[in-house]
């Protein structure tokens, strides 16, 4: 029997629904509606020039509205196994960022699978990164101290963007902030790989989901390290990271294996292992004690990454 956390006990209820390509079309299909925006942030939509033929990259952008002169950044990627999701869906968390730091936060609304294979996704991504650097000054934002975070995939996706902005020196991120990040095709195949109480995302939606962004079975010999990351053999010279994950998530075992070759190449590396915990926990149970801490923890360590010299709790007395 699977020990969930405390808060999260009612997660025995919750069926294991496996991701295919019938409900990915219908869940694209649907664009969550934005929720109220508190007064004191200014929300912004903006298309950036993409790569190639393309077309354009939407952005969301959030910055409080008393916010003067230069500040942080943090380029954000939605969760969604790299074939659905969108951007409105981590809204209150990102709008939790920008007033809780005073920061500004860009969600990039990047091309899915299996329309758009890897590396649209990153280069989407990477786009968007080359804007808010090219646009700092304009845009109020500190050019040196622009983080890249994402949940899941979006997770996956910013530790691919790390990889890729290393190795065209064009812009270097100030910070990573993994939350729970999909990074690893090789677990698909894994075949002792056995997480109890497995929510949200099953090991059939985590092969149809790698499929999809490959475009071919994961577990290849020649699968980019920019669309799997966990393949990358030097990871020296990578920005500092933050990796949370739950000890119930499909992604337990990589994220940790990926947290200790981060330091044992010299990157500093928070790691933050949640008991209990399963994928997506604080998305679907975010009022829980256990969910809120989590966010706290990564509000906490964006602050101590892009606000090194402010007291600390100077910024985060605002929650």
């Amino acid at each position: 029997m699977s020990r969930f956390h405390p808060d999260l006990s009612i997660a025995r209820f919750i069926p294991p629904i496996t991701m295919g390509p019938r409900v990915s079309a219908l869940l694209r299909k649907r664009t969550p509606e934005p929720g109220p925006v508190p007064d004191d942030v200014l929300v912004e939509d903006v298309v950036v020039p993409g790569a190639g033929d393309c077309g354009g990259v939407p952005l969301r952008l959030y910055r409080p509205r008393m916010l003067q002169g230069s500040a942080p950044a943090l380029l954000w990627m939605h969760g969604g196994g790299m074939i659905i999701g969108h951007p409105l869906q981590d809204e209150p968390t990102l709008l939790s960022f920008a007033r809780t730091l005073g920061m500004t936060v860009a969600a990039v609304r990047y091309r899915l699978a299996p329309a758009h294979p890897a590396p649209a996704a990153l280069e989407d991504c990477y786009a968007a990164l080359r804007w808010l650097a090219d646009h700092a000054h304009e845009r109020g934002i500190d050019a040196d101290r622009i983080a890249i975070g994402g949940a899941s995939a979006g997770g996956g996706l910013a530790a691919g963007l790390a990889l890729l902005a290393h190795d065209r020196a064009q812009v270097t991120p100030a910070f990573q902030l993994l939350v729970y990040p999909m990074i690893d095709d090789r677990t698909v195949t894994r075949t002792d790989h056995h997480v109890p109480g497995v929510r949200m995302w099953t090991k059939a939606s985590n092969r149809y989901g790698w499929t999809a962004y490959l475009g071919q079975d994961p577990g290849g010999t020649d699968v980019s390290p920019y669309a799997a990351p966990a393949r990358r053999d030097d990871l020296s010279g990578l920005p500092p990271a933050w990796i949370g994950v739950g000890t119930l998530d499909l992604f337990h075992d990589e994220d940790v294996a990926y947290a200790h070759r981060l330091r044992s190449a010299g990157v500093p590396c928070k790691l933050d292992v949640v008991d209990g915990a399963f994928h997506g926990f604080d998305a679907v149970l975010p009022n829980r004690t256990v969910s809120r801490d989590f966010l706290r923890t990564q509000t906490a360590v964006l602050q101590r990454a892009l606000f090194p010299d402010a007291p600390s709790g100077a910024r985060l007395d605002r929650e």
